[in-house]
Order: structure tokens, then sequence, then C-alpha cells
């Protein structure tokens, strides 16, 4: 599919002046002004930001109740359950909140709801539970905003609850005693897009500064807080950005016993934004996903080597399986969409029989990415019933074109871009045809993918230094994407495609000057190109190591011919 090249005007006064009041080189300066990231305090806060960069937790609505109510349980020796979600931003958020507290003496148990089984949230069979188990005190992490029902049934049994969370409120709160969410309307906190674990770090620092702990009582936990905060896809600017820079300093030398063995069973040599999201996370997230989340909790919590080495080997074995699922479910999905040619709709919607409930979401998202068209994806039961997940593309909002098919749909919630839903099989075919309809309304197909480029640059321009400077932009992720740039007029000195076909191998020549290029998932240029031809390239500039020889290498995102 053909992409559009978005390249940023250039502010060459701008570029200038920060290229020579900061000491850094042109593609640097070009990236921090294309950022908006122009102000001194800004530009400092972004490459170097420091422990004094967290802003005040007591700005938190209800924070100072939250607090009070804490440090009352501490004193007066109260049992408390922490209940958190089965992802890596509620394992993490349980993690640290535990750890905390049961440091200050504590009695702490946890909750985590079964994924397969109970699904995401509160409800009042687990809150029963906690109350007969004799519970006081209730923390909500990384879930409970909008748990109104569910907060009125733990009032009425009389347990106390702290929601901690980060999803968007409904008009109504839980009349819980304290709700500490930066989305709430009458939140005063200078920073809205925390992860769940953000905010319960937030928590335990107020928890600290109202006690008179040093600063390493909650400062050590960020390592976990990393994780948790890259893992869920939160914007890594303002204080994520701190939280995730900090925290990746932290986890290259982490204490924490179960961290570090995941770490080294993913294979991964360098720590960074990468390794977490595809190395650590995974492996988090593939407990949740088979329902077994209990099994990651123990082993971030876990003191003993051996212990950590068995845990770390259920991780990988739970995450061989999801890949085995997803790859399974993924070719049933795509021969359903070959065969019934719905890659020729606007949307494309299927449904299997007892498709596994904890991987749907990934292949849809993989099925989106595939084709550029938001998908949905059912299982059905035996009951008729469809259960399932859609993800859509930029520009089309998928919350609000399910909002006109609610006639055949049972349920649904989300957001813009990822939604769950329930659909029965006898509305299933109706269902298809209704969305189909939305989406050729909303001219779907004029959306074309974008690819945002920092800059154009010469291939002979590049240097070692000059990408390594590059690496004071890390860590990547939302919000801080890796900077692309395009390539004009580039010569083809050989081509060939590897692994079976997937992936694009070329050598590129600007007159004299020769840069090796790899294209992921690209294979299929090879038969496009030839030896000779020019082309365009957008990509990402980086430092290949093989064999103890570093070169400098284009990861291509995007190829057309030159014009």
């Amino acid at each position: 599919m053909n992409k559009k090249w978005q390249i940023y005007e250039t502010n060459e006064d701008k570029i200038k002046k920060i290229q020579e009041k900061y000491q850094v080189n042109k593609l640097l300066a070009t990236i921090l002004v294309n950022r908006n990231i122009t102000e001194k305090e800004d530009i400092r806060l972004f490459l170097e930001p420091t422990r004094n960069d967290f802003h005040d937790p007591f700005l938190i609505t209800d924070m100072e109740k939250a607090v009070q109510r804490i440090i009352q349980a501490i004193e007066k020796q109260e049992k408390v359950t922490i209940y958190g979600d089965y992802d890596v931003d509620g394992i993490t958020s349980i993690t640290v909140l535990k750890s905390f507290l049961q440091d200050r003496g504590l009695l702490v148990e946890s909750y985590i709801p079964n994924r397969l089984e109970e699904g995401y949230g509160l409800n009042k069979e687990a809150i029963g539970k906690i109350v007969n188990n004799g519970c006081q005190l209730m923390i909500t992490v990384d879930c409970g905003i909008s748990a109104i029902d569910e907060i009125a049934y733990a009032n009425s049994l009389g347990i106390e609850t702290i929601i901690t969370d980060h999803h968007e409120p409904g008009n109504e709160l839980p009349h819980a005693l304290a709700v500490i969410d930066n989305k709430r309307k009458d939140s005063q906190y200078p920073f809205r897009e925390l992860a769940g674990v953000g905010v319960v770090f937030k928590l335990i620092q107020a928890i600290g500064m109202k006690l008179n702990l040093k600063e390493e009582e909650y400062l050590k936990y960020l390592d976990i807080v990393c994780v948790g905060t890259i893992s869920d896809i939160v914007p890594l600017v303002n204080e994520n950005r701190v939280i995730a820079k900090l925290g990746l300093m932290l986890i290259r030398q982490t204490k924490n016993i179960g961290l570090r063995s995941i770490i080294q069973s993913s294979g991964y040599s360098k720590i960074d934004s990468n390794s977490i999201s595809f190395g650590i996370a995974p492996r988090i997230n593939a407990c949740g996903r088979m329902g077994k989340a209990e099994e990651a909790l123990e082993l971030l919590l876990c003191k003993n080597y051996n212990q950590a080495a068995e845990l770390t080997q259920k991780l990988n074995e739970h995450n061989r399986i999801r890949q085995e699922t997803e790859k399974s479910i993924f070719e049933n999905a795509v021969k359903q969409i070959q065969e019934e040619h719905l890659e020729d709709h606007n949307a494309i919607i299927v449904g299997g029989e007892n498709w596994h409930h904890g991987v749907i979401g990934i292949v849809s998202s993989k099925i989106t990415e595939m084709y550029f068209k938001p998908s949905i994806l059912l299982s059905f039961e035996e009951d008729g019933i469809g259960k399932g997940s859609g993800r859509s593309i930029p520009g089309f909002d998928l919350h609000d074109a399910l909002m006109q098919c609610i006639d055949t749909i049972e349920k649904f919630g989300g957001h813009s871009m990822a939604v769950g839903i329930t659909v029965r099989k006898e509305n299933f075919a109706k269902f298809q045809e209704q969305f189909e309809k939305i989406t050729k309304e909303s001219h779907i197909d004029e959306i074309i993918p974008v690819i945002q480029v920092d800059s154009k640059i010469d291939v002979r321009d590049i240097n070692k230094d000059m990408v390594e400077s590059l690496k004071q932009l890390e860590p990547f992720g939302e919000g801080n994407r890796m900077p692309v740039f395009a390539f004009k007029n580039l010569k083809i000195d050989s081509i060939r495609a590897l692994s079976e076909g997937k992936h694009l191998k070329l050598t590129l020549k600007d007159n004299n000057t020769i840069i090796n290029s790899i294209g992921f998932n690209l294979g299929h240029l090879a038969e496009e190109y030839r030896i000779g031809d020019k082309i365009d390239v957008a990509g990402v500039l980086e430092i290949n190591s093989f064999n103890g020889v570093e070169s400098l290498q284009i990861n291509i995102k995007d190829v057309m011919r030159s014009l």
C-alpha cells in the first residue's frame, strides 16, 4: 500500500540557534525543533532528566486522603488487599505497592482477576472473597475508575476502598474513600498521562514524603515502574520520560531477582525501551493472557534465585504457547479473509470457533497492520455468544462507529483505537453488513497511512558520531518515536530477500558512498526493484554490529521510485 511521507518543514534559524547554544549537532537540533522542544528547561528535561523533575504528588486530587488512610492502616496493622489488573501495568503496580507497604511492616494480600474467567476490573464475587478474608482496606491499581456498582457493594460490606487508576472516568465517580486518577475532570495535576504503575509510584512517593523516608525508599522501585510504563504504551513525555530514562538506568543494575531473570532469558544484550517492549513485556503479559497472572507477580516479588529460574521457565513456556496459539488464530483468520475476499472490504470482521480470548486482541492488531483496515475478531462459544476484540487505524474512531451498531451488538467498551465486544452468532452477518456500511459512509478508503519524516539527509553526510548522538533521544516509544529520515535518489547496488522472502537486504549508493539497508517484512519488494534502479527511502539510522564490526545502516520503513 502507498504511504504518504510527511516531511517536517525545517526552521533553519531555530535549528542553528539550538545547535550553537547547546552544542549539539544539526541532526539532533532538527529533531528537538520538530518535537517542539526548544526552550532551555524543556531541552534539559528531555535530554537529562533527574530525580528532582518529579511533580509534587500532593497536587493529585484525593492524594492527602489516601495517604492518611494508608498510614492509619500501617499504624493499626490492618489487613490490606491490593486489587490489580492482569497485564504488565497491573502486575508491576501490585509489585511496587505490595513491596513498599510490606517494607513498612504491613500485612498485604493481592488479588488479580482471572482474565479468562472473570474478565477485567472489579467484580462483586471477588470483593466478597476479599471481605471474608478479613480485609479492612482495599486499594485498586490500574482499575476501578468505572466500578460504581462494585464500590457501592464493597461499601455495603463495610470495606473501605482507595482507587488508583489512569483510565478515563465516566460522568460519575465511584464512592470510594479516595479516587486517585489524573484524568479526573477536577484534576489540577500538571500531567495526565501516567500509566497505572506511574500513579502507584506517586502514591508511594507521597507516603514516603509524609513518613519522612529517604528518597531511595521509593525511587528504588523505578526499575519496575519503568517496565510497566513502557509496556503500557503511554506517551514517553514529561513525567513518563523521567520514569523511563531513570528507570532504564536502574534496570541495567536491577536488584530485583525476578526482573533480572526475565532479562537474561529474553536474549536481549542491550537494555532499552525495545528490549522491554519485545523481550520483557510479552513474557509477563503471556501469564495474564493464559490465566496465570499470579506467576508473573510471584516472579517479580520473589527473593530466591532458584525459584526465579523456575518461574522464568514457566513464563517462557506460557509465552511459547501464546505465540503458537496466536499463530494458529492468525492463519485461520487470514484464510477466512482470503476465501471470503474480505480484503476488498473497508473493514475486516471475522469469527472462529473457540478462539483463545487471551490472544485475540494481538491477532486483531496484526490483521489491522497487515491490511491497514479496522478489524474485529470474534470467538464463538458453544452457546452462540461471540466475544472478541477490535483494532482501528488512525483517523477512524472504532468506538464511535460501534455506537451506531448497538442493535446488533450485545455489549462493547474501549476507545477510538481498541475495543472489546460481544455479538451473538445469529446477529453476526447483520453486524458485518451494518459495520461495513458505516465504514463506507465515513470514506475510510481515503485514509492513507502517513510516515512522519524528520528531515531529508544525504548519505554522504552521515557519520557514526552523528548516529550515536541520536541515543540521547532515547527511550523511544509512544509520543517519542524513533526519528525517521528521507534519503533521496539512491542507486540500488545489490538487492535480495532474506528469511524465505520475508525481509529485504539492500546496499544503496549515493555517488561514491555506499550504505547497507534492511527492510523488515518488505521482502516482496525484491521482486519489484532491480540493481541500478533509483529509489527514495524513508528509514531509521542505526549502527549495526555484526561479528564485532560496526557499520552504519538504514532500517527501511518505506521505499518509492525516485522521480
